[in-house]
């Protein structure tokens, strides 16, 4: 599973070089767009990066008009990021490629084959939430 994986990052990075987006970047993007707007709290615990770290992250990302800040509206005090077209555009064109990536690879499995890998990694994913939820 760590060599896919490594494998799948590699060609993901690959793909990310034709963007003027970094890998972290490319993973806020994700969980802004999967998410909703998020304060820059949370979406550091999603990403598991230093609150300052983040804060620097999204500085780049609203330069590049990739996001912007927005005050929310039922407590002024609170500022969430939000996704603009740039960034979205950008992370559905590089997931698009992935896909077609993941695509070719699979092309040489049979139908039966392609199927039982899908049934396969939603069982081991849906197992992985059970222990995880323990």
């Amino acid at each position: 599973m760590r060599y896919i994986s490594g494998l799948i990052k590699q060609n993901g990075r690959k793909i990310l070089n034709n963007y003027p987006i970094t890998s972290p970047q490319f993973i806020a993007l994700q969980w802004l767009l999967e998410e909703g707007d998020m304060t820059i709290g949370e979406l550091s615990n999603k990403n598991g990066l230093a609150f300052s770290t983040t804060t620097d992250l999204v500085d780049r990302m609203e330069k590049n008009n990739l996001v912007e800040r927005v005050r929310d509206t039922s407590d002024r005090r609170v500022v969430r990021i939000h996704v603009l077209e740039k960034g979205n555009t950008i992370i559905k064109e590089v997931i698009k490629k992935r896909q077609e990536y993941l695509g070719e690879v699979l092309e040489e499995f049979s139908d039966e084959e392609r199927e039982t890998l899908r049934n396969l990694l939603n069982f081991l994913y849906e197992r992985m939430n059970d222990v995880n939820e323990k």
